[in-house]
């Protein structure tokens, strides 16, 4: 980039530590020598990366009142609104604004607002449509969702550029609604990758003190020891270890989950199944935490243990990375986005069981580097035959991690790089 140095302003209008893609879309802007802001709101840390750089300055919105009433939203929507274009009309003039869609209610009016007056670019990320997760709960006709619609639409027509995350929705943003998208698919950044046996071993016993379900002893998991010669290596009684992360949000249903761990421990029951306990951990925070919570906690397992933990953003990865099986739930409200999560463990090899949607073939291909279920009966039957005689590895791991790691060599910079970077260099 020649010439004065630009800026540009990352908004988004949710918590800034738990939005990994604008995260990355701001590092990588940092590395080609922009100045960053992010406006969003606090919370959940951001990656170390993103906080030590000096380019890069955070600016954290006052949240508003969490009250949980319909005839709270207009108050919200209005609250959003005046925090939103304080925080960009206050801090010093940005070349660029990129934001983060959805939410479009009020986020898409003000930035458009910002860019008019301050003769800056407007950029939109679709990650998905803001009015596709409305009516999951209002229904798609309700006239709340339609207005929403228009707004989202409307206002996103202005901007000057867009990315997107599928190579469906930038079809369908073309086909309906006339506006021209780059795919910028999710790729993993460098945190998410295989680690050591000793990695393993310490983020056990790191977890190990606040759930026993990682302990089994001083300086042993129930995964890991020592060796004899200083090293480390995995146990051959441990159990399986299955992962997911969630927002808990209605376009995720853990009750199938919940019912094909319930096969899984009846099987595990009966004997000589040639199955191993299980331990299943569920990371993330959202709305619907406390009830699927409630339901985990009703149950009597014996043989399946399940742990809802929130983890430092530092461990997240190392988890994954220790995972034998990544379970994905995600179904897209538009049936238009791709899980992040899955991308996350790809990075990391970790192959997943993952239910079916619309455009999942264009990261998860069923049989060739994962596995996709339609149901809780194709769920189970995966589990199953995926950890039957464990720890000897399932004829499938090692053709999977194989296209894995093809995946995997193509990280996020490099993508961002030849996709994204050209928008901002224009």
């Amino acid at each position: 980039m020649s010439g004065e140095k630009k800026s540009v302003c990352v908004v988004v209008v949710g918590d800034v530590g738990r939005s990994p893609r604008m995260q990355y879309h701001a590092l990588s802007l940092a590395k080609e020598g922009f100045d960053v802001d992010v406006v969003g709101y606090g919370g959940s840390e951001p990656i170390p990366e993103l906080r030590e750089r000096h380019d890069v300055r955070f600016i954290y919105m006052s949240p508003c009142p969490d009250i949980r009433s319909a005839a709270f939203l207009p108050f919200k929507v209005l609250w959003q609104f005046c925090t939103l274009l304080a925080a960009l009309f206050l801090k010093p003039k940005s070349d660029y604004v990129l934001l983060q869609n959805p939410p479009a209610v009020p986020a898409m009016i003000v930035c458009w607002f910002y860019c008019f007056c301050m003769n800056s670019c407007f950029i939109v990320d679709w990650h998905n449509y803001g009015f596709s997760i409305m009516g999951l709960t209002l229904g798609e006709q309700h006239i709340l969702v339609r207005f929403y619609k228009w707004i989202e639409f409307y206002f996103g027509r202005k901007a000057s550029a867009h990315f997107c995350v599928t190579k469906a929705m930038r079809e369908d943003l073309e086909k309906n609604w006339n506006i021209s998208a780059t795919t910028l698919y999710d790729r993993p950044p460098d945190i998410f990758r295989p680690i050591s046996v000793r990695e393993e071993h310490e983020l056990f016993l790191r977890l190990g003190v606040d759930f026993e379900e990682f302990r089994s002893g001083l300086e042993v998991t129930r995964f890991t020891r020592a060796a004899l010669d200083g090293q480390y290596e995995l146990r051959d009684d441990r159990p399986g270890l299955l992962v997911s992360s969630t927002s808990w949000t209605e376009d995720e249903d853990f009750g199938l989950l919940l019912h094909a761990l319930q096969t899984y421990e009846t099987k595990r029951a009966s004997g000589k199944s040639g199955l191993p306990p299980l331990v299943c951990v569920i990371t993330g925070k959202g709305p619907l935490k406390h009830y699927y919570c409630n339901l985990i906690a009703s149950k009597k397992w014996r043989h399946v243990q399940v742990i809802t933990p929130w983890l430092q953003p530092q461990d997240y990865p190392s988890l994954l990375a220790s995972a034998d099986l990544g379970v994905c739930l995600h179904t897209s409200s538009s049936g238009l986005d791709l899980p992040m999560k899955v991308v996350d463990m790809f990075g990391c090899c970790l192959p997943v069981c993952a239910i079916k949607f619309k455009c999942l073939d264009e990261l998860v291909k069923h049989e060739q580097n994962s596995l996709v279920f339609r149901d809780a009966e194709e769920l189970s039957e995966q589990l199953i035959s995926w950890f039957r005689n464990f720890p000897v590895p399932s004829s499938k791991v090692s053709l999977f991690r194989a296209e894995l790691q093809q995946f995997r060599a193509l990280r996020w910079h490099d993508n961002w790089v030849f996709n994204a970077y050209p928008v901002f260099n224009g």
